[in-house]
């Protein structure tokens, strides 16, 4: 069976913002329809069929449980268009384009939207277990006297509501305290994430200098730019920052890592004869891409190194090196996280004790992220992937030709990569 090649024809996201800021009041579908909206009226959308529309978000509700569908009937697409929810912690945006672009290249559908959104400002809140029982035994209970004896069951901390803490089950870690013991491990200094961070930075505004996100962003609920975006910070204020996670000996701080996000974003994708039927640019192709795991409980250091694994597979069935890309976008979870994954890329050592047999390759520092990285932009963490994929494609179609290269780690020792061609 032959394959359609599968066609980024649009992107879309609202601002990003840090958690509590502009979307302090706002949930995951407030935050994705206007990102969905924002396609549609920029592609021409409005009442149009789609094969489908996959996405999701990392943390949601319990009543969210078909975020994506009843999002999709609260846009003006087709209220025919299918649509199901994908969660795979901040692989989640790109995981959908692969689901998407997959069922583009079957021919099982012609068109279809890969989304993600974080309202962390909104997440719910867990309850103990022994009120979780009362409180479903009150409902049982027919007389007012039966419902008030359940209720007043739970001790007083059991009443206390139980927030999220993002901590690793199996390690009881967050994700910052792995970081910082990869940190360690590959020998990765405070200076060097301080610099890659300050880099972010400078390339973000000037990006926002130039126009490159002004038909990229559509404002939401009176936000017009991302707002992590420090253009005032300075190798000597990142340097001042005191340690967020290993209070005594650590080098990750606020300033060298992702805050918590609120954001979405969003990208068309297409056949080829759709996107021509429609009037619609080809700006990229998804051509190959890899999702891998990696063992982080024993070896703590590796919880966000799996990408490791899934480049060196994508790069052999691809039957290309490291250095053959034009421009890299790597996630910038932690600044730590990016430079122990390129060490282990550049090290014929560290390679082989990956099992890999040898060293990937050098990349080029100023052909990655030179737009800026979540370490400005911040890290919503399902809608990470469609903005990373709609930047990679706009850079891609502004050249003219080349090829792009991303990577995402995740939690739960996971990571993805993928590949861009114009």
């Amino acid at each position: 069976m032959e394959t359609k090649k599968v066609a980024i024809v649009g992107y879309n996201r609202i601002p990003f913002a840090r958690i509590s800021t502009a979307y302090s009041d706002k949930g995951n579908q407030d935050l994705l329809i206007p990102t969905l909206n924002g396609l549609i009226n920029k592609y021409n959308l409005k009442g149009k069929l789609l094969g489908e529309v996959a996405g999701g978000a990392t943390i949601k509700h319990i009543s969210e449980s078909n975020l994506i569908r009843e999002t999709v009937m609260n846009t003006s697409l087709d209220p025919a268009t299918p649509a199901c929810d994908l969660q795979q912690a901040c692989d989640t945006g790109i995981e959908a384009a692969i689901y998407i672009g997959n069922k583009i290249a079957l021919g099982q559908i012609e068109s279809g939207i890969a989304c993600g959104v974080e309202a962390m400002s909104n997440i719910p809140f867990e309850s103990s277990p022994r009120l979780r029982k009362a409180l479903l035994k009150a409902n049982k209970e027919k007389s007012a006297f039966g419902k008030l004896k359940q209720l007043l069951s739970p001790k007083l901390k059991d009443w206390m509501p139980i927030p999220y803490k993002g901590q690793e089950p199996k390690t009881g870690l967050v994700m910052g305290g792995h970081t910082e013991i990869t940190a360690k491990y590959y020998q990765i200094s405070r200076e060097d994430q301080d610099e890659m961070a300050l880099k972010s930075h400078q390339n973000m505004a000037k990006a926002y200098d130039e126009g490159f996100f002004d038909d990229m962003i559509t404002p939401a609920f009176g936000l017009d730019k991302d707002n992590n975006l420090r253009r005032d910070t300075s190798l000597e204020k990142l340097a001042s920052l005191k340690p967020a996670f290993d209070k005594q000996t650590g080098t990750l701080t606020a300033g060298n890592s992702t805050p918590f996000t609120d954001g979405a974003s969003a990208v068309l994708l297409a056949s080829e004869e759709w996107a021509k039927a429609n009037n619609l640019p080809i700006l990229a192709y998804i051509t190959f891409s890899e999702i891998a795991g990696i063992e982080y409980v024993e070896n703590k250091q590796n919880l966000l190194l799996a990408p490791v694994f899934a480049a060196d597979r994508m790069l052999k069935k691809a039957g290309m090196n490291l250095e053959d890309f034009d421009y890299y976008e790597i996630h910038e979870a932690f600044a730590a996280q990016v430079l122990a994954t390129l060490k282990i890329w550049e090290n014929d050592d560290l390679a082989k004790k990956f099992g890999i047999e040898k060293a990937l390759g050098k990349i080029d520092r100023n052909k990655l992220n030179v737009k800026g990285g979540s370490l400005a932009v911040a890290h919503p963490f399902a809608a990470t992937g469609g903005r990373i994929i709609g930047t990679l494609a706009k850079l891609l179609n502004e050249k003219g030709s080349g090829k792009g290269f991303i990577s995402i780690c995740a939690a739960r020792g996971q990571g993805i990569t993928m590949i861009l061609e114009k």
